[in-house]
C-alpha cells in the first residue's frame, strides 16, 4: 500500500507561498486533464513547475465527458487513422500501466439493425480492433447472432435488432483521473493551486514572463514568475489569449455534449451499447449502479463555465436510446444530467461534429505556449507536445518526456492489493464490496482512508443521503484531494450530484459537517455553502425544463458560482 503528497489545505497554502515567491521553469494555466498532464510531464523532466486552476481541478470539460478512453470509431469514417491509432495506444497505456485503479475495460455491443450493417459495421470495428491489437482489453471483437445479442441485451427491441458486434473500450472516472494527475504532479514537486484565477500576464518587452493571478478564496492578487507559460485552458483558451492582445494562431470553438444518468435496473444488458445517430454516435454506458446515455454535439456560444442541458437535449437522447429499447425510458427515469463543452479547433465547417478532434500547439508570443483541441483519451500526448514546445525557450537541455512510464499515485501495487481485497476486508472489518469500491477509486492510497477510519470508526459508515459512498470519502476529499467547496465534493470527488434523485441535496447536509473542520469553516460558511449548492441544483433542474439553449442558459446562470461571490474570511472579487 502507499501514500502520496496530499492536496490538502496546508499544501495549497504552501503552493501559494511558493507561487508568489519563487520563479518557475514552467507555469501551467488550467487544471483540466491536459493542464494536469502538462504539469506532470514537466515535473517528471526535472523542471520546476507551477499549476493554477481558476475553479476546481477538472471543473470544466474534464469532469463532463463520456468517461471513456477510446480510439473513436467515428474517426475511422473520416479516415483519420492516425488519431485512432494514437488514441488506442494511449488507451492501452492507461489500462495497463498508468492508472489501472481508475480505468478498466468495459464490453460494448454495436446492435445491427439492417442486414447490410453486419458487413459495414463488422469491417469498421474489425479495423478498429486490429489497430488496437487487443491490447489493454480482455479480448478481440466478435460477431453475435440475433439470439446471442438478445441474451446479452434482454431489454433490446427485438423487432429492430438483427444481431450485434461485441468489443471493448476503456472507462474512467474523468474527474478523479484528472485530480489524480494533479496530485501526482504535486508528488513530483509541482506547486498546484486551485481557486487561483489568471487575471493578466507579466511582460518584459515582447516576452511573457509569468502571470498575475487572484486567489479566489482570500481575494489576494499576486504575481507568478515563470520562464515559460503553458495555456491549457480548454474552452477558455481564446479568453486567456486576449490577455496578450490577440487570439493566437487558431480559434477554439465550444461544442456542447449532454449526458443522462439513469438507474441500472431500467435497462437489462450485460454490456454497454453503441449505436449511430444522424449526427454522431450514441453511447449507453454502464456506470456502477447506473447507465450514462450520451451524447449530443451542438455549437455553444453562451456561458462557458456552466453549459446548460435543455429539455430538447434530454428528449433527443431519450428518443435515440428508446429506438433500441423494448421498454422506453421517460423523463421520470432520469436521475442526473450533465453538460460539458468540447474545445474544438475551429474550421470552415458549420457542424461541430465535423471539426477536428486533433490538437494543435502554437507560441503566439515569446514565453507563451498554447495547446488546444484534442480529446480526453490523448491528453498525455497533448501534454508532452505542449511541454516539448515550451522547453525550447528554456535554452538548456531538458530530458524527453517519460510519462508513459510514470503511473499515477495509487497505481503502484494495485493488482496485488486487488488480489488481497478479501484479506484486507477481514483485517479492517469492512465488507469486501466496500474494499473493492475504495480500491477502484483510490487504488493503493486506500491505506490513507483505512487509517482515517481506524482513528474515527464513524467515518466507515455510509453517507445517509448517498449510501454508495462512505463518510470518509467526503472527509478525504477535503483533507487530501484539494476539494475547497461542497460542490467540489458532491460533483467531482464523488458523483453524488448526478447519481441520486435529489441531486445530492440530502447528502449535502451531512457532507458539509464532515468537511467544515478540515476547511476551517464557521456556521456562516456552512450556511453559505449549503445555500450555494441548493441554488445550483435548483438552477440546473430549471434549465433542464427549458426548450432551447438560450432560456436554459438564462436559468442556469441564475445561480452564482461559489468561487465568484464573496469568499469566506471576507475576501472576494
Amino acid at each position: 500500500m502507499s501514500t502520496a503528497q496530499p492536496l490538502s489545505p496546508f499544501e495549497r497554502s504552501e503552493a501559494l507561498r511558493r507561487l508568489s515567491t519563487e520563479e518557475f521553469d514552467i507555469l501551467v494555466i488550467g487544471g483540466g486533464v491536459v493542464g494536469g498532464g502538462a504539469a506532470l510531464d514537466a515535473a517528471t523532466r526535472g523542471l520546476k513547475v507551477g499549476l493554477v486552476e481558476a475553479r476546481d481541478y477538472a471543473s470544466g470539460t474534464s469532469s463532463r465527458s463520456s468517461k471513456l478512453f477510446h480510439g473513436g470509431l467515428r474517426y475511422l469514417e473520416q479516415f483519420n487513422f492516425a488519431l485512432v491509432f494514437e488514441a488506442l495506444r494511449e488507451r492501452r497505456l492507461v489500462l495497463d500501466t498508468l492508472c489501472p485503479h481508475l480505468a478498466r475495460p468495459v464490453p460494448f455491443i454495436y446492435p445491427l439493425e439492417k442486414k447490410i450493417d453486419r458487413g459495414y459495421v463488422g469491417l469498421g470495428i474489425g479495423v478498429y480492433d486490429v489497430m488496437g491489437a487487443g491490447r489493454g482489453v480482455p479480448g478481440h471483437h466478435r460477431h453475435l447472432s440475433r439470439r446471442k445479442t438478445m441474451e446479452s441485451f434482454p431489454s433490446g427491441n427485438r423487432s429492430a435488432i438483427r444481431g450485434a458486434v461485441r468489443f471493448y473500450e476503456g472507462q474512467v472516472d474523468d474527474a478523479r483521473h484528472t485530480m489524480m494527475l494533479c496530485r501526482t504532479a504535486a508528488e513530483f514537486g509541482a506547486a498546484c493551486a486551485n481557486s487561483t484565477r489568471v487575471i493578466g500576464f507579466l511582460r518584459e518587452g515582447d516576452r511573457v514572463v509569468g502571470a498575475e493571478v487572484r486567489d479566489l478564496e482570500s481575494g489576494r492578487a499576486f504575481d507568478i514568475r515563470a520562464r515559460e507559460v503553458i495555456n491549457a485552458a480548454g474552452v477558455w483558451t481564446d479568453e486567456i489569449q486576449e490577455m496578450v492582445g490577440g487570439r493566437g494562431q487558431f480559434k477554439v470553438r465550444a461544442s456542447k455534449g449532454v449526458h443522462l444518468v439513469i438507474p441500472r435496473n431500467r435497462i437489462n444488458s450485460a454490456t454497454g451499447i453503441i449505436t449511430r445517430t444522424e449526427k454522431s454516435l450514441l453511447f449507453i454506458i454502464p456506470w456502477g449502479s447506473h447507465w450514462i446515455i450520451g451524447t449530443t454535439d451542438t455549437d455553444w456560444d453562451l456561458d462557458l463555465a456552466h453549459p446548460a442541458a435543455s429539455q430538447t437535449d434530454i428528449d433527443y437522447l431519450l428518443a435515440h436510446a428508446n429506438s433500441l429499447l423494448a421498454d422506453p425510458l421517460t423523463r421520470e427515469d432520469v436521475v442526473g444530467v450533465y453538460a460539458g463543452l468540447r474545445p474544438l479547433l475551429s474550421g470552415e465547417s458549420d457542424s461541430t461534429s465535423k471539426l477536428s478532434r486533433e490538437h494543435a500547439v502554437s507560441s503566439p508570443v515569446r514565453g507563451l505556449t498554447v495547446i488546444a483541441g484534442g480529446k480526453y483519451t490523448t491528453y498525455r500526448v497533448m501534454a508532452e507536445d505542449a511541454v516539448d514546445s515550451a522547453v525550447h525557450g528554456l535554452e538548456r537541455k531538458v530530458p524527453v518526456s517519460c510519462t508513459e512510464r510514470v503511473p499515477l499515485v495509487g497505481a503502484d501495487g494495485y493488482v496485488a492489493a486487488w488480489n488481497s481485497r478479501q484479506l484486507t476486508a477481514d483485517r479492517v472489518g469492512l465488507r469486501v464490496s466496500t474494499i473493492e469500491h475504495l480500491l477502484g477509486r483510490y487504488g493503493t492510497l486506500i491505506t490513507e482512508l483505512l487509517e482515517l477510519i481506524e482513528k474515527r470508526p464513524e467515518l466507515g459508515e455510509p453517507l445517509a443521503g448517498a449510501d454508495e459512498y462512505l463518510k470518509v470519502e467526503a472527509y478525504y476529499a477535503a483533507s487530501h484531494e484539494g476539494a475547497r467547496h461542497l460542490e467540489d465534493v458532491l460533483t467531482r470527488r464523488t458523483r453524488i450530484s448526478i447519481e441520486v434523485p435529489d441531486r445530492g441535496i440530502a447528502a449535502a447536509r451531512e457532507v458539509v459537517e464532515l468537511i467544515a473542520p478540515v476547511l476551517d469553516w464557521d456556521d456562516a460558511d456552512i450556511a453559505r455553502e449549503l445555500e450555494h449548492y441548493d441554488a445550483r441544483v435548483a438552477a440546473e433542474t430549471d434549465s433542464q425544463h427549458q426548450t432551447d439553449d438560450l432560456t436554459a442558459d438564462a436559468s442556469r446562470v441564475g445561480a452564482p458560482d461559489v468561487r465568484l461571490g464573496t469568499s469566506h474570511r471576507g475576501g472576494g472579487l
